[in-house]
């Protein structure tokens, strides 16, 4: 075990120690008070029924009030209650004991990597039945699985060897699938994409022993990039679009790498989102915590596998729209993303894969739910230390790199987002892009890139094309 692992867990099993050490002491003296006012209790017979007196009372019974009577029956009572008492501190004693117990005895897993579905799930299936999974391993072209210290990261490009380099970086809680419908218009326009799914996502595996922060997640990125044939970190660069936790960390990559990224999209972004927008539940929920990690764990995954649909609204003239005031949770940034609303504008189908139609975003998370080990622990760990707030710091650096190529950042925005509020978004990414910043509100909401793909890639070419960029 590594010597700061193990510093770790002696930390662990010596605060538990010591809190049940505490509870051991607590009973001891309450139970003390308890035998103390028991002995100093005296019994008194009356002429009609024997009482119990306290003679403490006597100095009170001078200054005017009553003595304390305390009848047989009662006395009774107060014996039960103390014995309750007993049994519940040596409760919560033992509980204490075998968290320190397991702690002790807990081995750490020899391999700190969470296997994908790509090792767990298809060996064990018929080519057939491969076909039919809701996130088909060949969903998208040209796929390939790179390995890496993290574990195995899977990768899908395709399109012209010699258009626009396009990466995108997709949300939270779905695989790179979410992005299908936005890569292959790009790639019909001549640009050369990537998508890789994140890690704990898709087919990608996760590390157990790390934070999912901006340090994993840009790892991640140099690392698919350097899997490529092709050489994606030229001088000319590449650009990077990123969907909602995508964004945060896109926003965060080009910070640290301007010179590699020509242009920033940033769709739904993650980042800016206010202190006042995050639920007390969710607060409590995610927070770090040590001894009760598992069974947080499975509370998450039962919050997750409930029905993946928008809240109903009542007002048929509100519908889709949020509350100002509203709370959300990171369940409500699941349903964002993978809900698409019946009322969509939009006639044509939702095509996220050319070779498979038919298949759905909601579909492909409920089964990563089911069946990627890695997704709920990779999805808590980024809710804590994901790009997700407080980002303004890396954004501002953005901006002071755009304003000194006299070049814009393109934010495209979902006009019934419940997530990012459209005018909140506004205001504090023109803040810290310093105005170098340009902004597209579609008629859609958090799910904006998923239900309408094809036009929010047409969104982006335009803006291409606005900056002399269509064609590089």
């Amino acid at each position: 075990m590594p010597k700061g692992r193990g510093l770790e867990r002696l930390g662990k099993v010596t605060c538990t120690c010591l809190c049940g050490w505490e509870i051991c002491y607590l009973g001891r003296k309450i139970n003390a008070s308890a035998n103390l006012v028991a002995s100093s209790t005296t019994y008194r017979e009356d002429a009609s029924h024997t009482k119990l007196i306290n003679p403490w009372a006597t100095t009170t019974h001078r200054q005017g009030l009553s003595a304390h009577t305390i009848s047989p029956s009662m006395a009774n009572t107060d014996l039960w209650s103390r014995q309750q008492l007993q049994l519940i501190l040596a409760g919560a004693t033992l509980f204490c004991t075998g968290f320190a117990c397991r702690s002790i005895l807990a081995q750490q897993p020899k391999d700190a990597i969470r296997p994908s579905p790509r090792k767990t799930l298809l060996p064990n299936l018929t080519e057939a039945e491969r076909l039919n999974l809701p996130y088909p391993p060949d969903a998208l072209p040209g796929a390939r699985d790179v390995d890496s210290p993290y574990g195995t990261f899977r990768v899908y490009e395709f399109g012209p060897e010699d258009g626009r380099k396009v990466l995108l970086v997709h949300g939270i809680s779905t695989p790179c699938l979410a992005l299908g419908g936005v890569a292959h218009t790009l790639a019909e326009k001549g640009c050369r994409v990537m998508l890789f799914d994140l890690p704990g996502r898709g087919y990608s595996d996760t590390p157990s022993d790390l934070d999912h922060d901006i340090r994993l997640f840009t790892s991640q990125i140099l690392i698919v990039l350097a899997s490529s044939s092709l050489p994606w970190t030229s001088p000319q660069g590449f650009s990077i679009i990123g969907y909602s936790l995508g964004g945060g960390i896109s926003a965060a990559f080009t910070a640290y790498f301007p010179d590699l990224i020509q242009s920033l999209v940033l769709i739904a972004p993650a980042g800016l989102i206010r202190d006042k927008h995050i639920s007390r539940t969710s607060r409590i929920l995610y927070a770090k915590t040590t001894l009760f990690e598992p069974i947080l764990l499975r509370i998450v995954r039962s919050r997750l596998r409930k029905p993946l649909y928008p809240p109903k609204h009542s007002d048929s003239e509100n519908q889709g729209q949020p509350s100002p005031s509203q709370h959300h949770g990171a369940k409500d940034a699941v349903q964002a993303e993978v809900s698409v609303p019946i009322e969509s504008n939009s006639t044509a189908p939702i095509v996220l894969s050319k070779s498979h139609p038919n298949i759905t975003i909601e579909a492909a998370v409920n089964h990563q739910i089911e069946n990627h080990v890695g997704f709920v622990p990779a999805f808590m760990s980024s809710i804590r230390y994901g790009p997700i707030q407080r980002q303004h710091e890396r954004w501002r650096r953005v901006g002071q790199t755009f304003r000194d190529r006299n070049q814009d950042v393109l934010v495209i925005l979902g006009e019934r987002d419940p997530i990012i509020k459209v005018q909140e978004t506004r205001e504090d990414a023109t803040e810290c892009f310093g105005g170098r910043v340009r902004f597209v509100v579609m008629d859609a909401g958090h799910e904006a890139p998923v239900s309408k793909g094809p036009e929010a890639a047409e969104r982006v070419w335009e803006f291409w094309e606005g900056q002399g960029q269509g064609q590089k």
